[in-house]
C-alpha cells in the first residue's frame, strides 16, 4: 500500500489526514505485531521530527476507526497490525515473545461459543495460542 492508499483509509473512517497518521498506518503495515517503540522507530525513518505522542494518539484513533488493531497478549506490550475484519487469532512465543497470525479455528471448536453470553450479542472472540516458536525450539536443542 501507498500513502494514496492509506490516505484512502482515514478519509473512509471519517479521520482527519495527517502525516503522522499516514507514516504510523505504513509502519504498522511494515511491521505487523510490532510494538509502540518499534512502530515509533519506523515513523521516525519517514518523519524524523514525530513525537512521541503523535504516535500514541494516532495509533489509538486508528485502532478506534478500526483501521489498526491493537493486541496485546498476557505479559506482553501492546502491538498493532493491520489485519482486521476477520476475527484471526494470534501464537505467541513463550520464549522470545514472537508472534504469528493463526486464521480463525476451524472444525469442533466448542471453546469459542460461550456458554453463556450474560446477554451480550457477540460479534468477536479473541484466542492467543502459547507455544515455542521454531526458532527457539531449535536452540532449545542445540543446547
Amino acid at each position: 500500500m501507498g500513502n494514496a492508499d492509506y490516505e484512502q483509509l482515514l478519509r473512509g473512517a471519517s479521520l482527519r489526514v495527517t502525516r503522522p497518521r499516514v507514516a504510523v498506518l505504513g509502519a504498522v503495515s511494515d511491521n505487523a505485531h510490532a510494538d509502540t517503540e518499534t512502530i515509533l522507530g519506523a515513523v521516525r525513518e519517514r518523519l524524523p521530527d514525530v513525537s512521541h505522542q503523535a504516535v500514541y494518539d494516532s495509533l489509538a484513533a486508528l485502532s478506534a476507526a478500526g483501521i489498526v488493531r491493537r493486541i496485546q497478549p498476557s505479559g506482553s506490550v501492546a502491538r498493532y497490525e493491520t489485519r482486521v475484519g476477520d476475527n484471526h487469532h494470534h501464537v505467541v512465543c513463550r520464549s522470545c515473545g514472537n508472534i504469528a497470525d493463526v486464521d480463525c479455528a476451524v472444525g469442533h471448536t466448542p471453546c469459542l461459543t460461550a456458554s453463556d453470553d450474560n446477554g451480550f450479542v457477540v460479534d468477536e472472540a479473541e484466542v492467543i495460542y502459547w507455544g515455542t516458536c521454531p526458532q527457539c525450539q531449535a536452540a532449545q536443542r542445540s543446547k
